[in-house]
């Protein structure tokens, strides 16, 4: 903390005595360690408060960042689904208007009734094929 040789103490101690005199100067050199003790200590733990508020700041960046990278992940699956479930003959009755309109989930729900109505018909074409044969 302090940068004091063995001089600087010496000259210290010696002006001490002369000032405080030989009964007060060990009383107060143990008042001055305590109070140097204490502010050491003081010190040393703001500097720990303030690495640990360093480190918890640190991973919440890094937390919010994994956070985003997730979310943004999220969102291209979740478009890539839904352009893979729009096709043209999704909506051959509905108008431009009507489509953009309707909801995701409902999208979604029209795509999943084609596909099933597709998986049927795949089933039917098989079974007539298995048939003829």
């Amino acid at each position: 903390m302090f940068d004091i040789g063995f001089l600087e103490l010496l000259f210290i101690g010696v002006v001490g005595l002369l000032v405080l005199g030989p009964e007060r100067l060990p009383k107060a050199a143990r008042t001055t360690g305590m109070w140097v003790g204490r502010i050491k200590r003081t010190v040393s733990g703001m500097q720990r408060e303030i690495n640990a508020q360093l480190e918890a700041e640190e991973l919440r960046q890094k937390l919010n960042e994994q956070q985003k990278k997730l979310d943004e992940g999220i969102n291209r699956v979740k478009r890539d689904v839904e352009r893979s479930v729009e096709t043209p003959a999704d909506h051959a009755g509905a108008t431009p208007k009507e489509h953009a309109e309707a909801s995701p989930e409902r999208r979604l729900d029209d795509a999943l009734g084609r596909v099933s109505r597709q998986a049927d018909d795949a089933d039917s074409d098989a079974h007539e094929d298995a048939s003829s044969r």
